[in-house]
């Protein structure tokens, strides 16, 4: 299923308010940023697609939740065009639910290519969106930006040659020495027996990415990587995980799984007792639904925060900065702030300036070498796809928070270690998950 949005309102809502039916106007015709219909005998030089795809159904919705809300937000920021190329354009944007299974982002991004011809593709949330939808575009010649997987996950995932990358598909995140970067100092400052770190990684790209890169980060500072063992996904008895990091008094936790399979894990190690001083977890914990999911579970259990409403940080395309946009998110939907907020966001911000900085935005050559080679600042801080770790990849630096009970909603993060960004102010004390 896909939808043009215009202003929030999808196709068929739009229509409905202006009182027409798709048979009315044409089943030609399409829509853009500035909300005018073009029918098919006009000219849409003036218009720029981008296909936008994301998980916002299955086990990987957390990742999308915010979607809606900054395509919107887009769009009214750029209600008035732009110019690219010696001309003012506007934008139309295509969304792709790829469901949370990786075939299906494979054939939606086909199908954004082949059948609404976009000019570039845009997607967010783990490797199984981000692989399947840039070996799809790099395939088909296609400019694309993802985020929201670990580097490793997408570049080597995706038998990326090192020193040359790809040439059409690029990525902003961060990777294993992040990660180290992030998690490490808080482990340090936790009062522990040993220095074993109990890890559960699933049997996927993501976790293996961890279990291979992870591991020899941590183990250069002193810690010990407790492997739980590898597990496919929707696994539902973790006993023998639990009973192994019990036996090596593992009083540190780390994770990769999807979201369902931690909620069962976290709630399985309660009810057996193993609660170590201090989980630290990845892919999971990112989003407000999922503390809520866990209720009194989640707390201070720490994550990686690559994006907040503290982070100093504004949008490239109308100035407003990362409270704004949380606030405006959760004035508009009653919902909280999600990290995806400025993530998403920014998969736009750097479409269009691929396109303003290219001679032709029509040029997808032109487009991808922009992207490929661009340094610039937005929602999600400095992004230089120059400087690597390999070419067209830009790195973000996450900071340490804790889901803590709320005011304003039932959790909220609390940054508690800014050791990598120091540019993001310190809310609380680091404290124990399970005191």
């Amino acid at each position: 299923m896909s939808k043009t949005i215009v202003g929030g309102m999808d196709r068929r809502q739009l229509l409905k308010v202006l009182g027409l039916s798709a048979a009315a106007i044409g089943g030609a015709s399409t829509l853009t940023a500035c909300g005018g219909l073009k029918g098919s005998a006009g000219s849409t030089s003036d218009v720029l697609k981008i296909g936008f795809v994301s998980p916002q159904t299955g086990p990987l919705a957390s990742f999308a939740s915010a979607d809606n809300y900054v395509v919107k937000q887009v769009q009214q920021a750029l209600a008035k065009g732009f110019t690219a190329g010696g001309s003012t354009r506007q934008i139309e944007i295509i969304v792709k639910d790829t469901q949370s299974n990786s075939t299906r982002a494979t054939a939606v991004t086909k199908e954004l290519i082949t059948q609404d011809q976009v000019d570039i593709v845009v997607g967010s949330g783990t490797p199984d969106t981000t692989n399947p939808v840039a070996d799809q575009c790099e395939a088909s010649g296609v400019p694309n930006i993802t985020t929201i997987a670990p580097w490793e996950a997408w570049f080597h995932g995706r038998s990326g040659v090192s020193g040359e990358g790809f040439k059409y598909t690029t990525l902003f995140f961060f990777g294993m020495q992040e990660f180290a970067d992030c998690f490490t100092p808080m482990w340090k400052r936790m009062d522990v027996a040993n220095q074993n770190v109990a890890a559960l990684w699933p049997d996927d790209t993501d976790a293996n990415a961890f279990r291979k890169g992870l591991t020899p980060l941590a183990e250069a500072q002193g810690f010990k990587m407790i492997d739980g063992g590898a597990f496919q996904n929707g696994a539902s008895d973790y006993s023998s995980q639990i009973a192994k990091f019990k036996g090596e008094n593992a009083e540190l936790f780390t994770c990769t799984p999807i979201p369902p399979d931690f909620q069962t894990f976290w709630k399985q190690a309660a009810q057996q007792d193993y609660r170590p001083k201090l989980a630290t977890v990845a892919k999971v914990m990112l989003f407000p639904s999922e503390a809520e999911a866990l209720g009194k579970l989640s707390n201070n259990i720490a994550t990686d925060i690559w994006w907040s409403p503290f982070h100093p940080y504004q949008s490239s395309l109308d100035g407003t900065t990362a409270q704004q946009l949380a606030d405006g998110f959760a004035e508009e939907t009653g919902n909280q702030w999600t990290q995806a907020l400025g993530s998403v966001y920014s998969l736009f911000e750097l479409a269009v300036e691929g396109f303003k900085q290219a001679s032709d935005p029509k040029d997808r050559d032109d487009v991808a070498d922009k992207l490929r080679n661009m340094n610039t600042v937005g929602m999600s801080g400095p992004l230089d796809f120059t400087k690597g770790p390999e070419p067209g990849i830009a790195v973000q630096h996450p900071v340490g928070g804790q889901w803590r009970k709320g005011t304003k909603f039932d959790w909220d993060i609390t940054i508690v270690d800014n050791t990598p960004n120091p540019d993001v102010p310190v809310g609380g004390d680091l404290e124990a998950t399970n005191a």
